[in-house]
């Protein structure tokens, strides 16, 4: 079993990816500062670390893929049917709303996929948090790895 205070900074590791909900790029300075002040003290924390790491470059590397092919499909859709949404209210209030073009529906399933890929996101960290907290190893799914 590995030592409580080993596994309570393989969780924190984990845990600190959350920062990002209040600073910037805290999904990245939180584990990497825990990270590079304790990663000598055990393999068990160095491999944690990795771990967070890599699962969060990689979450940003999907999430800049997904952006930039949602992103078109958007702006081609709302260009090709500039009727789309019709106001006009200085006449009256007046919507026209027509049928939105496949790219719209494409976009949308795009961004439906990175709202699902959020979600499993905070899983994966949940879980690792808990495996690191009992003292297992974890292996991100979908993890590129960057650091070894």
């Amino acid at each position: 079993m590995k030592e409580n205070n080993h596994t309570n900074i393989a969780t924190f590791i984990h845990l600190s990816t959350f920062s990002r909900f209040i600073i910037p790029f805290g999904n990245f300075l939180g584990p990497l500062v825990l990270w590079i002040i304790n990663k000598e003290k055990s393999e068990f924390i160095d491999e944690h670390g990795k771990q967070a790491i890599n699962f969060q470059i990689s979450i940003l590397i999907y999430s800049l893929i997904i952006g930039l092919i949602t992103i078109p499909f958007f702006a081609f859709s709302l260009l090709s049917g500039l009727d789309f949404m019709d106001f006009n209210l200085f006449n009256g209030i007046h919507f026209n709303i027509s049928k939105p073009t496949p790219l719209f529906y494409i976009g949308g399933s795009l961004g439906f996929l990175a709202v699902i890929a959020f979600i499993l996101e905070i899983v994966f960290i949940i879980k690792a948090s808990i495996k690191a907290r009992d003292g297992d190893s974890y292996e991100y799914p979908f993890s590129i790895k960057f650091l070894k």
